[in-house]
């Protein structure tokens, strides 16, 4: 085994004890004869995978019990409609807190559904950095306010939820969900695609406090409507089985490290070599406000285009992968979720302490 060092944004690095158990048990599932890949959906087996899944995704988050931890399909991107047809109810107005480019994809839905207040926003600053609270216009009576919590494409993240009165706070955290710990009870609803931290491509956790599924419209089309997939306890339709099944296995894991105080502090450290080399010499540059700077993914500029594309090339070559910027915004970005391991930003710092001093 050769494995190379992932800084993809997703999907993103697994950890390696959740591979190799999920490889041991591919063919087949201890006593059960069969591969996950394979069983009923409405078998005991996979019954219990899907509860112990959830009550793992319970005690890792500390979820309270007057929320429903839900497995959906359709990615983050399916959640940007779901939301504000399950919770913006005609005449009703959504506040958007636009932080990036995957707010804006979220805005841009909500306005076919009703109507919506930019309450925020950092555009005209290239999303440099994270609104402050004295900036936001929030509506009063609002049916939510909808916020993403980590922007994998420019490198920022929010320090802590703002303060948004009595409106149910929504929030996007694909790309950094149970990567610190996380009250819950701040949030109305809260969904994430998988593939960054907590799973594979083809899973969606959303976790919905309960008295907000009475907004669910029967005349909502099934699969879209929240009070189904929560009476269903996720299993309305065929839910993807084996995403779920490696959930399990990833949370599984999480608790297995100390739970999110250990993973929040092992971030931090992981985070804090990485930004401390690329303000260390001025070669480098952090593209986000220090005071919005993300844990997750780190993004970084280089003197010029050329020697930017001679470090992706070369640090490529020596198995750091998946460091080129996204093509929207360009320059380099180093995702390091909870499964990227600490002695990978290690070889990082030395390539570019090492790369700096070559073309310096």
């Amino acid at each position: 085994m050769n494995r190379i060092y992932n800084f993809s944004a997703g999907p993103a690095v697994l950890p390696v004890p959740v591979l190799e158990e999920a490889q041991r048990n591919l063919v087949e599932l201890p006593g059960v004869g069969m591969s996950v890949l394979e069983i009923s959906h409405r078998s005991k087996t996979f019954e219990e995978i899907l509860a112990r899944t959830e009550a793992d995704v319970r005690a890792l988050g500390k979820v309270p019990a007057d929320y429903k931890v839900l497995f959906l399909q359709g990615g983050a991107s399916m959640q940007f409609s779901m939301v504000p047809l399950n919770l913006l109810p005609a005449g009703g107005t959504a506040d958007y807190i636009v932080t990036g480019g995957w707010s804006q994809k979220a805005v841009k839905e909500a306005q076919r559904v009703g109507t919506v207040n930019i309450a925020g926003s950092t555009e005209s600053e290239n999303f440099a950095r994270i609104p402050r609270q004295d900036e936001l216009k929030l509506t009063a009576g609002a049916a939510y306010v909808h916020m993403t919590t980590n922007n994998t494409l420019f490198g920022t993240e929010w320090a802590a939820e703002p303060a948004v009165g009595d409106a149910p706070l929504v929030a996007d955290t694909s790309s950094d969900m149970f990567s610190r710990p996380i009250d819950v009870s701040k949030y109305g609803l809260i969904y994430a695609g998988a593939q960054k931290n907590l799973g594979p491509s083809g899973v969606t956790l959303v976790i919905i406090r309960e008295d907000l599924l009475a907004r669910s419209q029967k005349s909502l089309h099934t699969m879209m409507n929240y009070a189904v997939h929560a009476e269903n306890g996720s299993m309305y339709n065929t839910p993807p089985c084996f995403g779920i099944y490696l959930m399990g296995l990833v949370m599984k894991w999480g608790l297995s490290q100390g739970g999110l105080d250990a993973v929040g502090a092992n971030n931090a450290r992981k985070a804090a070599k990485l930004y401390a080399e690329i303000d260390r010499s001025g070669f480098y540059r952090g593209t986000a406000d220090q005071a919005s700077r993300s844990r997750m993914n780190i993004t970084f500029r280089l003197p010029n285009e050329d020697l930017e594309k001679a470090f992706v090339k070369e640090s490529t070559a020596a198995g750091l992968d998946g460091l080129k910027g996204h093509r929207s915004v360009g320059g380099m970005r180093a995702s390091i979720y909870n499964a990227f391991p600490e002695d990978g930003v290690d070889a990082l710092v030395a390539f570019m302490q090492a790369f700096e001093k070559k073309n310096g």
